[in-house]
């Protein structure tokens, strides 16, 4: 891990469609990286949809590639940025059963070492042919 990167844990990519409550409104958000200790979601902008006073604690309803089981957490908004049609909000998790937080942690666990492997067998490859 980087110095600068006040990060727990190292994300994991992963693409899901999930639902961020804000101030008890739902938002259909999009990720693109996970890990045990957060997530950095993309949502669209509808007009007039800005917070007066930004929240920072939300609710996160999302379910993991590859299993059957939603998980349910609280987060906080660390950062967000923003740009002509999207939010971007880097959550940290603050809360959530732990059999949902066994659940990720085995989920980042096994797609590390899926990337891993992968990332092996390509050296492999590499040093056979030289």
């Amino acid at each position: 891990m980087i110095a600068s990167d006040r990060r727990i844990g190292f994300r994991v990519p992963t693409e899901m469609f999930l639902n961020q409550y804000i101030a008890d409104r739902p938002y259909r958000a999009m990720s693109a990286n996970l890990s045990e200790s957060g997530v950095l979601l993309n949502r669209v902008k509808a007009p007039k949809t800005r917070l007066q006073e930004p929240q920072r604690v939300i609710g996160l309803e999302f379910q993991l590639p590859g299993t059957g089981e939603t998980i349910w957490a609280r987060g906080e908004i660390c950062y967000q940025d923003s740009d002509t049609y999207f939010y971007t909000d880097h959550v940290r998790f603050t809360a959530m059963p732990k059999v949902h937080a066994r659940l990720l942690r085995d989920y980042c666990i096994e797609s590390r070492r899926a990337h891993l492997g992968s990332l092996l067998t390509r050296i492999r490859r590499t040093t056979e042919i030289h």
